[in-house]
């Protein structure tokens, strides 16, 4: 809209804001939110400029109930064109127009923005036996899951989330990753975990109930008369009577366009400085699959910055002007087109 393409619409195989209002629902932002706004400092957890979810919302850490909410507030506002409840089938180009097949009929563009996300799509593979383990993003309320003794499998957000309920809940924990989050010294919350998990995680109850196994693979996990049983790469044997929970991550949903992408090694779509398929002109990427050499934008402050860098390629491919759009999204803090400034770690004093 902004950038003044006025002829478009937004598809939604559900509805705004779905999966924010499936997270757990113990589950908040580990962004804070602040309305810092009137001082040129757009809200963490804002999409939009002059929106401020800690204004209208009122809460630090909003869950993902209150930030679906807030997301319909704003298509609401803006009288965006919705398409909710529509599911695509599957996306092709021919004589440079996409045919996107959906339950609800063929939509026809010259133009398409895949931001479909990740959330819903849950990686449920990693170890032999995965699938007998709960994925978090199933989890609806961490209180009402039964048994006092818990194996979490990832050591990320997810997983340290989930431990931290549970522990609140007088819970024991036992949590396993490859690696260890909680160790890593850099000030990128895309590698390491964010300050809200570590100032959970010094909580009395979290300490008391929580053991945390570092660079500890899993190797497999079994089912057999009610005892779930978790062997480790390096020969540890752990058992429970509750389901174990995996906090692996997600696979995401640009694996549904694949074919219209080329493929980085690590799995995510190659795309061109406008974040544009580098094989298929007019296919888009936004959202958190969003990767640019060793540049993860995993977080709604990262990617948003890259939005206005596709509305303007696609504005000025209609001869649009868009210098005045532009600069209006740089003085906020939403254009970043140089990406050399990435990576900048944080002073240790």
């Amino acid at each position: 809209m902004h950038a003044g393409v006025e002829n478009f619409v937004i598809v939604d195989r559900k509805t705004v804001g779905a999966s924010f209002a499936a997270w757990p629902d113990e589950t908040k932002f580990i962004t804070p939110s602040f309305p810092s706004n009137s001082i040129g400092m757009l809200d963490l957890n804002s999409i939009a400029i002059g929106i401020s979810p800690a204004f209208s919302m009122r809460v630090e850490h909003p869950t993902g109930a209150e930030y679906a909410e807030h997301l319909q507030g704003i298509a609401e506002f803006f009288e965006l064109p919705l398409k909710e409840n529509t599911e695509v089938k599957n996306i092709e180009k021919k004589n440079d127009i996409f045919t996107v097949n959906t339950n609800e009929g063929i939509l026809k563009s010259k133009f398409v923005i895949w931001s479909a996300g990740e959330y819903q799509y849950p990686n449920l593979k990693g170890f032999n036996g995965s699938e007998l383990c709960r994925h978090t993003s199933t989890v609806s309320r961490y209180s009402d899951l039964e048994g006092d003794d818990f194996l979490i499998i990832g050591g990320y957000e997810s997983g340290i989330d989930a431990a931290v309920h549970l522990s609140n809940l007088d819970k024991k924990i036992r949590l396993f990753d490859m690696n260890a989050p909680w160790l890593e010294e850099t000030s990128d919350p895309s590698v390491s975990l964010s300050t809200f998990s570590f100032e959970r995680m010094d909580n009395p109850m979290f300490e008391k109930n929580t053991k945390l196994f570092p660079n500890t693979p899993v190797k497999s996990v079994t089912h057999q008369d009610g005892v779930y049983v978790l062997k480790t790469a390096d020969g540890q044997t752990f058992s429970t009577p509750n389901q174990p929970l995996l906090a692996g991550g997600f696979t995401g949903s640009h694996k549904f366009v694949s074919h219209l992408f080329d493929m980085r090694e690590d799995g995510f779509p190659v795309i061109n400085d406008s974040d544009e398929s580098t094989t298929t002109q007019g296919m888009y990427l936004c959202g958190p699959s969003v990767r640019h050499d060793g540049h993860i934008f995993c977080f709604i402050f990262k990617y948003r910055q890259r939005f206005a860098i596709v509305a303007q390629a696609i504005a000025e491919s209609m001869d649009i002007p868009t210098d005045e759009f532009v600069e209006a999204y740089k003085s906020w803090g939403m254009y970043l087109d140089d990406l050399s400034c990435c990576g900048q770690e944080c002073l240790t004093c």
